[in-house]
């Protein structure tokens, strides 16, 4: 990966992102003085953490995601983070897009280090469940990810990628061996400054 500091985004573009319980980030800072750095935490997500945090309003990624991000479509209840998608106010009040639902990332960049996330995917056609790190033009760095995705359509599988400069192809499917829409799971990456990425599933590497 061409740059070290990576935003945590959460988004799906399709109906209804499972809950998601928890998030924990155990980071290594940097060593350039020219990006802040943020340390490691964990948030069970009892609120919307501005400090943070921050809900994608007004904008959209474009056709892939066919959707218009907005901060209403994030919520919190009960210890669970969860994003809607609907069709209300669209196009018009979605970015242009067919439909309306929520994006939500950190405010910070962070380093090398795992990225662990405990979620509940959804089981529907055209739904994407999942988590990733994320650098690119917009944080005025080249196109660097890490994903962890649940497709709807097999929610018995996930799929990992990764993106260099732009440059992705790698996908590699895993088989679970149970439904990921039936419960929580843990689901975790590990990013090491040697060059390794590893992906974990309940503490077990995958």
């Amino acid at each position: 990966m061409h740059s070290p500091t990576t935003s945590r985004r959460f988004r799906t573009p399709r109906w209804l992102l499972a809950p998601l319980a928890a998030l924990a980030l155990v980071l290594s800072p940097l060593t350039s003085p020219a990006y802040a750095v943020g340390g490691s935490f964990t948030d069970n997500f009892d609120f919307h953490d501005t400090g943070r945090w921050s809900k994608a309003d007004g904008w959209s990624n474009g056709d892939m995601f066919n959707v218009g991000w907005r901060a209403d479509h994030t919520w919190f209840n009960g210890g669970v983070m969860g994003q809607n998608l609907d069709v209300a106010t669209c196009p018009s009040g979605c970015s242009g897009k067919p439909y309306a639902s929520g994006e939500y990332r950190t405010n910070d960049l962070y380093s090398y280090g795992r990225f662990e996330a405990r979620l509940q995917a959804v089981k529907r056609e055209g739904v994407v469940t999942g988590f990733f790190t994320y650098t690119g033009p917009s944080d005025g760095q080249p196109w660097d990810e890490i994903d962890v995705e649940i497709l709807g359509k097999n929610t018995t599988q996930m799929q990992t990628n990764y993106f260099t400069d732009g440059v992705g192809g790698h996908e590699t499917v895993i088989d679970l061996g149970f439904d990921a829409s039936a419960g929580y799971h843990d689901y975790a990456i590990e990013w090491w400054n040697q060059g390794t990425i590893n992906w974990f599933v309940d503490g077990r590497l995958v």
